[in-house]
């Protein structure tokens, strides 16, 4: 029998990242990731406050993974066993067999090859452990960063719903793309090796 492939921690763990669950103290990490997101265009919100932020990070540390299709993760460099992003699965339907993720990196740690990885363990995960046919990402058509990063990883862009999301003042068309567990499982072997990518998917 092949022990590694019984070693959970292996199987969170990349070259550049190890993928774990959110601990309280991760919220500061997550005020500054937020603020990040906000100079991609995303959509504009009110400012939340470092208590908003730090119960959220409690609330997300007691839940953990206790619905298993829908989690956060918190994205720590090998390296230097800093929190440098967040990955999850958002939204899933396990009987049409789709799911849809989201990925962040801090402004700080991009361009690393950071997203790219983190990605592909959540799809690892959720294919081949959750037996997921389908994976999904909106992303807004102006996040050039994350439209290449998904590319780079073998997403297809499968319509486009134009003026959809109103923020910073104007409409934005909302890019939809996907993934199918077999096309993943054909193009594995290259994804990990995936040119270094900035941020993820809106949602």
């Amino acid at each position: 029998m092949n022990t590694a492939s019984l070693n959970t921690a292996s199987f969170w763990t990349g070259t550049r990242v190890r993928l774990r669950g959110v601990e309280p103290d991760d919220w500061t990490a997550f005020m500054r990731f937020a603020a990040d997101e906000e100079g991609l265009g995303d959509l504009v919100r009110p400012p939340r406050s470092a208590e908003e932020h730090r119960t959220r990070a409690r609330e997300l540390a007691v839940a953990g993974a206790s619905d298993g299709d829908r989690f956060q993760l918190a994205v720590e460099a090998v390296e230097t066993g800093v929190v440098v992003g967040a990955v999850g699965s958002h939204h899933a339907d396990a009987r049409a067999g789709w799911f849809e993720h989201g990925v962040t990196i801090g402004a700080a740690h991009r361009h690393r090859g950071y997203a790219s990885e983190a990605v592909v363990l959540l799809l690892r995960y959720m294919f081949a452990e959750r037996r997921f046919h389908k994976c999904r990402a909106r992303i807004l058509a102006h996040n050039e960063p994350s439209l290449a990063l998904h590319r780079r990883l073998g997403f297809v862009e499968e319509g486009r719903l134009r003026d959809h999301v109103f923020a910073a003042g104007r409409y934005h068309d909302l890019v939809l793309m996907g993934m199918l567990a077999d096309e993943f499982s054909a193009g594995e072997s290259s994804t990990c090796d995936a040119y270094p990518a900035t941020s993820g998917a809106a949602g």
